[in-house]
């Protein structure tokens, strides 16, 4: 399996390609990891070093790839952080060069935009291009329910209202499986010591339930967006890549938050991609 992954990364700590990429290769995939940003360490910090890469130079380096003659073999592409709203027009192009040497490729667009606590954070033109640009030509889109409800202009206080803003968003993606994975999801029936994640395609709606862990880990939704992917393009199924995703990420935060470490243990908590020390279920929602 290879996946092009287009995201930001950073030195120090794990977000964007440095939570996704070490995830998949344990997994067994091949990662093509072109960064959109290079930080010293995540912005959560408050300052950083580093820049952010050009719409140019993120193409520069697809020409690259593509010059390989590999884009046939190319299985998926994964987009996250932008920067800046020319990497998205570079990624849209990409996709577009995978699929057309590659048309059973998926697009799984993770549409960063902020999260609730912090609210937006990535620059002002970014939401409007993912939401006109990006998402309609997505296979699969990973959005938490922050996103969720800024892209679709829906609130979620119900599950209900959750499958509706899904269904929304399905609606404007492109003629593929139209497969949504909605994280972080908090609803008038989740209990308090606890999270939900929802997932959606053909077959239907999933919902799954972990524990709240006492931990706001960044990077810790690039890395579900990159397992969900992966699971997905071996399974077929939102329900099966949801548990196997939701089981991996719950083992990793558990064992981040057994050490008290600040950032994702991904080295430590290997083994919870491949066997999952605890196994969650999706119920039919």
């Amino acid at each position: 399996m290879n996946i092009l992954s287009v995201q930001s990364a950073v030195a120090y700590g794990h977000v964007g390609n440095t939570s996704a990429v070490f995830p998949l290769q344990r997994l067994g995939a091949e990662v093509w990891a072109v960064n959109t940003v290079q930080f010293s360490n995540h912005t959560g910090y408050g300052s950083w070093t580093g820049r952010v890469f050009s719409g140019a130079e993120i193409a520069e380096l697809i020409d690259g790839i593509a010059a390989r003659g590999v884009l046939a073999t190319c299985d998926a592409v994964l987009s996250g952080y932008l920067g800046d709203a020319s990497v998205g027009a570079a990624i849209v192009a990409a996709v577009a060069r995978v699929k057309a040497a590659n048309p059973r490729a998926l697009y799984c667009c993770d549409p960063v935009i902020g999260d609730v606590g912090r609210n937006i954070y990535v620059r002002p033109d970014i939401p409007g291009f993912i939401a006109a640009q990006a998402l309609p030509r997505a296979d699969i889109a990973t959005p938490n329910q922050f996103e969720l409800q800024h892209l679709t202009g829906r609130r979620i206080t119900t599950l209900a209202e959750a499958r509706q803003a899904v269904a929304a968003l399905q609606a404007v993606m492109a003629d593929g499986p139209r497969t949504v994975l909605l994280t972080s999801l908090r609803t008038d029936t989740t209990p308090d010591d606890a999270i939900d994640m929802l997932a959606a395609d053909a077959a239907g709606c999933f919902l799954l339930r972990t524990p709240q862990l006492p931990i706001a880990a960044n990077g810790a939704g690039d890395a579900v967006a990159a397992l969900f992917l992966f699971h997905y393009l071996t399974t077929n199924s939102a329900a099966a890549a949801l548990e196997a995703a939701a089981s991996s990420i719950f083992g990793l935060l558990r064992r981040t938050v057994e050490q008290g470490a600040g950032e994702l243990l991904l080295v430590a908590a290997q083994e919870e991609f491949v066997a999952p020390s605890r196994l969650f279920m999706a119920d039919a929602c």
